[in-house]
């Protein structure tokens, strides 16, 4: 069984340390707007790339700049300049969807990755851009069994990529999906003017719509279902056979949510496919991983396409299904490196011994731990309020850019 790449999503630093301390073997990533979460997430800046790059090789982990929007005459200078400056910054790949990033990218010595929205769905289209990229997503509509056809024809007939090695395949394992084709949708663009395949997706598909009769006027809402909205895929429950696809890439979606979301889900993936790989696999560990999966956001979750089963699996409500929420506490003050104790500002709601905290930051990441012992104003005390200063013993630094949350149930009707 071939070494599986476990790529996460990085929206900020914050997200991007997640995934580096909780497993990640790749992470993507994108800069300024032209990407498809170009208002989803923070996105990154020019200026960011050689930090991006230098804490990703110093984890042994590669980088991907996602180019993958629609792209316009009026682009042009600008793909060039982001491309420019990931081969200066040692970036290790660009995902490309328009013809004129893989060209660019090509001639400075850029190694190309295809995006989704190429919509790869058989061997021929493979060959293709074999001539131009070493790793290729295929597209979200195949089934597993698609998928293995199409690995076994790379095998086969030897299909390799501008490096000279066969070529990767690479599928999503986790995370949103949309209803449309491999996301080429145009609602957004059509209502509010805000094209989704340039990274502005309004999300018209995330609610809920009543349906009438236009004979008749009658109105009927539609079952309580939002109808256009899928749950999240989830394959962690039978991940042997995805493997067993002969992909190379397995790839989470998220690059627009939370830096605890990039660290639990990673950290459930990573631990699951380690499994696979050391024959520990199990159902009673899939049942513990998919209730830490379910801690942070969700829709729920089903098998999408993968095992042949048809579109229908449908969001119940407009958010999240996670089964925890986090609550903003305060932020970080100080850190004592001698005694391993961070000091906090408390500005919200209150702290209790017991509790169980969330920190991030963009050095730190996204750290959870219990809190076992306090000082509160330098008391011994079970409980901090608001305006207290808060100190507690931390097995890593805290960063003044450090916020605190409390982790809580978050109840949800499903």
């Amino acid at each position: 069984m071939q070494k599986i790449e476990l790529m996460a999503p990085a929206g900020n630093f914050e997200s991007l340390q997640a995934a580096l301390d909780n497993g990640a073997d790749s992470v993507y990533f994108g800069v300024e707007q032209l990407n498809m979460r170009a208002r989803a997430s923070i996105n990154f800046t020019l200026d960011d790339l050689p930090e991006i790059s230098r804490r990703c090789q110093e984890k042994g982990v590669r980088s991907y700049l996602t180019l993958n929007t629609i792209i316009y005459d009026h682009d042009l200078s600008i793909v060039k300049t982001l491309v420019k400056c990931a081969k200066e910054a040692n970036i290790t790949a660009v995902i490309a969807m328009d013809q004129a990033v893989i060209m660019v990218a090509r001639e400075l010595g850029m190694e190309v990755h295809i995006s989704t929205q190429i919509n790869i769905t058989n061997i021929e289209t493979v060959k293709f851009y074999a001539m131009f990229a070493d790793t290729m997503v295929m597209s979200r509509e195949l089934s597993l069994r698609q998928v293995k056809k199409i690995s076994e024809q790379i095998e086969r007939d030897q299909i390799k990529g501008p490096s000279g090695k066969l070529v990767e395949i690479e599928i999503f394992g986790h995370g949103a999906l949309c209803m449309a084709v491999s996301g080429k949708c145009y609602l957004s663009l059509h209502s509010h003017n805000s094209s989704a395949n340039r990274g502005a997706c309004k999300q018209n598909c995330r609610k809920k719509y009543t349906v009438i009769d236009q004979d008749s006027g009658f109105e009927m809402e539609l079952d309580n279902e939002y109808i256009m909205s899928p749950k999240d895929l989830c394959t962690i429950d039978f991940l042997e056979e995805v493997i067993d696809a002969g992909i190379t890439v397995l790839k989470i979606e998220g690059r627009g949510r939370a830096p605890e979301y990039v660290a639990n889900v990673i950290k459930c993936y990573r631990q699951a496919i380690d499994s696979i790989e050391n024959g520990t696999y199990s159902k009673e560990k899939v049942i513990g991983w998919m209730q830490e999966l379910e801690k942070v956001y969700n829709r729920g979750f089903w098998s999408g396409y993968y095992l042949g089963q048809k579109l229908g699996e449908w969001s119940k409500g407009s958010g999240s299904h996670a089964t925890q929420k986090k609550v903003y506490i305060g932020k970080g003050v100080h850190y004592y490196p001698k005694s391993g104790i961070g000091e906090f500002k408390i500005e919200a709601y209150d702290l209790s011994l017991g509790d169980t905290i969330l920190i991030t930051g963009p050095t730190t990441g996204s750290k959870e731990m219990t809190v076992d012992t306090m000082l509160v104003n330098d008391e011994q005390l079970e409980k901090g309020a608001k305006g207290d200063s808060v100190t507690i013993p931390i097995p890593f630094r805290v960063r003044p850019s450090d916020k605190l949350y409390k982790i809580v149930e978050n109840k949800v009707e499903v």
